[in-house]
């Protein structure tokens, strides 16, 4: 079991990927969120945990935590996100503000998926760090999708023989999560998780979940490009070994095993990092130099102007030559 709040270190700026002059996320679990001046406190069995409330970027709110309203009142006026989990980030339940108060990466995720070159851009660079061994250069979506799909029959086959699992084939249905056998379970329970830390993370930096560049049509369609990214390396690997233990409760053994593995990992960092990366060629120059790393930015509000550019908000433009 994870370390109370009391009971574990304070994580460093320098453990955690920072966004802005901020710790990028702060996990608690079983402990009660309260709040002191201009402080939160997070209060177990072991102690009371005092935490600036204006180093957070996102706090993340795991099972067994409760909050405050003075809580909340002050990570409002701080420009804190919440969001609330399961353990360790593997599963989203909802979720307030973002991360940050800079529209940077939303804008640059739109403008990204509104031009199909670009869009198809995205889509080989995550093909890229999927696939690290491979060179997507030039390849069509047709392509990327059916190299994708032999990579990840290749990946079943290699864990099966691993693990020693006698696998078939990947089936799933979605109305009936029992049809399936141990593995495919496992996969299934994998896949869920991965969806929940890819969902906290999209929200958390102000992402669109909609606007995909793989997936298309869904409200978590962005959530599941970025969960894709992961399920190779963290997925596949923690549903055989769970399969491996035979088929009771493979579900939960899953879950289990990919939290430590997330957690091991580093994947939420991951998540943060890759994110940006891939957005960042398309980020609107202002935005670039008001938050170049993604972060908050500042209360920064630009009007849209004729030539395709922006201006500064805050003024009265009457009576001025167009811009």
């Amino acid at each position: 079991m994870a370390a109370t709040p009391a009971g574990r270190p304070v994580s460093s700026p320098r453990e955690l990927t920072r966004v802005g002059d901020r710790v990028s996320f702060l996990y608690l679990e079983r402990c009660t969120v309260h709040r002191e001046d201009n402080a939160i406190t997070a209060t177990d069995e072991s102690g009371v945990r005092y935490i600036p409330s204006a180093t957070i970027g996102v706090l993340l709110l795991g099972p067994g935590t409760r909050v405050t309203h003075q809580a909340m009142s002050v990570l409002g006026e701080s420009g804190a996100g919440v969001v609330w989990v399961g353990e360790h980030g593997v599963r989203y339940y909802a979720g307030g503000r973002a991360l940050s108060r800079s529209a940077g990466l939303v804008e640059a995720q739109a403008a990204a998926w509104a031009n199909r070159r670009h869009r198809l851009d995205v889509a080989r660079e995550m093909y890229r760090l999927r696939f690290p061994e491979a060179d997507p250069a030039g390849m069509t979506r047709r392509e990327l999708l059916g190299g994708e799909g032999e990579r990840v029959k290749a990946v079943y086959r290699a864990e099966a023989a691993r693990t020693g699992v006698r696998w078939v084939r990947r089936t799933y249905d979605p109305g009936d999560f029992a049809a399936g056998d141990a593995p495919n379970q496992a996969v299934t329970a994998a896949a869920q998780c991965l969806y929940g830390v890819a969902h906290s993370v999209v929200v958390a930096l102000g992402c669109s979940p909609a606007l995909g560049f793989v997936h298309s049509g869904n409200e978590r369609s962005f959530v599941m490009d970025v969960a894709d990214l992961y399920k190779v390396e963290f997925g596949i690997p923690a549903a055989f070994d769970a399969a491996a233990e035979g088929p009771e409760d493979v579900a939960g053994r899953t879950r289990r095993a990919l939290r430590e593995r997330i957690r091991a990992g580093g994947l939420m960092e991951r998540a943060v990092a890759d994110i940006q990366g891939l957005l960042a060629p398309y980020r609107p120059s202002e935005a670039a130099e008001q938050g170049g790393d993604g972060g908050d930015g500042g209360d920064v509000v630009r009007l849209h102007s004729d030539r395709g550019g922006t201006v500064a908000g805050g003024r009265n433009y009457g009576g001025e030559v167009v811009w």
